[in-house]
């Protein structure tokens, strides 16, 4: 349920850009999607808030992204990379040809929030499926 919630949250961003709502205490709210140089890229900022134990599926970003965390601890990992316990003011980095394998919640009990930060090519997705 919780996977599946996540998976909607994530298509509902990508395919809109209008802020989406999880269930289950989870949610991306985006801050601000600014041109950086017309037609080119542009910068996208979120907060993201995974609920007790939540997690994302396997996605990739065509964008430099950074994380700063919040509140919480996350397990971060991209594919072919070590697993990262992230807690608040740690940072977590990925490149366009990442694969996000692991963003999970650390906690049964409370939430997790963080600030990304994307810098993307106009018009692309904030997140796109692994495959």
């Amino acid at each position: 349920m919780i996977r599946a919630s996540w998976a909607a949250l994530l298509m509902s961003f990508a395919l809109t850009g209008a802020p989406a709502q999880a269930h289950e205490g989870g949610g991306v709210v985006p801050l601000l999607t600014r041109a950086l140089q017309p037609g080119l890229d542009e910068g996208t900022m979120l907060v993201v808030t995974l609920g007790p134990g939540e997690a994302s599926p396997a996605h990739r970003h065509r964008a430099h992204v950074f994380v700063y965390m919040l509140e919480g601890e996350v397990v971060m990992q991209v594919a072919g990379g070590a697993e990262q316990r992230l807690k608040p003011g740690d940072v977590f980095e990925e490149v366009p040809d990442d694969v996000h394998t692991q963003a999970r919640n650390a906690s049964k009990d409370s939430p997790a929030r963080f600030v990304v930060f994307l810098v993307k090519k106009q018009g692309v997705p904030a997140v796109l499926p692994a495959d």
